[in-house]
């Protein structure tokens, strides 16, 4: 005989009181965690709008530039396009370095070397000379360093003809830039024949003949003594 037995059913499985979620882990946490995570969220919103108000604030700045641009080029009339580069360029206006040769060169032979200064030099502290009609005060504040010297030229290791053509030169390019006050250095002669002075005589003379100098004197010890002469120059006339 069979017997028929009623089968077990699988038992439904219990579900839990609580399941875990987002909602159980906050409320899981204590009070000094919950303060922390505020702190942290709005530290998060303040970054974010300050770096909002930075984009912000640059792109008004370049909207600015752009209408300080379009004000100031308003008026301003476009160039004729092009596609070729302009290549030309002006050329300077050719200087006649050989006409300012010729020029130095003629002054120069005007210059002569067998004038007699004798009696025009004045030696009673050291050389000097001064053009008739000025004051006798220009030698004592030539010498005193009333004007300062703004140029120099140095004759050593010239031959005369050079130094000549030098100096006339010189001479031309300081009254060119309206200088008043130069220093001539002819050295003391110690290295020419007999020890003698050459240049200098020579410069002496050559001095006296130009219309642009004034005065002269023998320079102070320590802007070349003996071997030096402070030169005042006549005053550019400006038209």
């Amino acid at each position: 005989m069979c017997i028929a037995r009623r089968s077990q059913a699988p038992q439904p499985v219990a579900w839990r009181r609580s399941m875990p979620n987002a909602g159980w882990k906050i409320k899981g946490m204590r009070l000094d965690d919950l303060g922390g995570l505020r702190a942290a969220l709005k530290q998060l919103a303040l970054e974010r709008s300050k770096r909002e108000a930075k984009r912000r604030a640059q792109a008004l700045a370049k909207e600015v530039q752009a209408r300080l641009f379009l004000d100031a080029v308003r008026d301003v009339t476009p160039l004729p396009a092009s596609d070729k580069a302009d290549t030309k360029k002006s050329k300077p206006e050719p200087i006649a370095k050989q006409r300012q040769r010729d020029e130095a060169q003629a002054l120069a032979s005007s210059l002569s070397d067998d004038i007699d200064i004798e009696r025009l030099l004045q030696t009673d502290e050291s050389l000097s000379w001064k053009r008739d009609g000025l004051s006798h005060q220009i030698i004592p504040r030539l010498r005193r360093g009333q004007w300062s010297v703004k140029a120099q030229l140095d004759l050593h290791g010239k031959r005369v003809d050079e130094a000549r053509e030098a100096l006339v030169g010189f001479l031309a390019d300081a009254i060119k830039r309206e200088i008043r006050c130069v220093r001539i250095v002819h050295g003391k002669g110690l290295g020419s024949v007999n020890k003698e002075p050459v240049l200098k005589n020579k410069v002496l003379r050559w001095l006296v003949q130009r219309e642009e100098v004034l005065a002269f004197c023998q320079a102070r010890p320590n802007d070349g003594g003996s071997g030096a002469l402070i030169v005042l120059l006549t005053a550019t006339r400006k038209s």
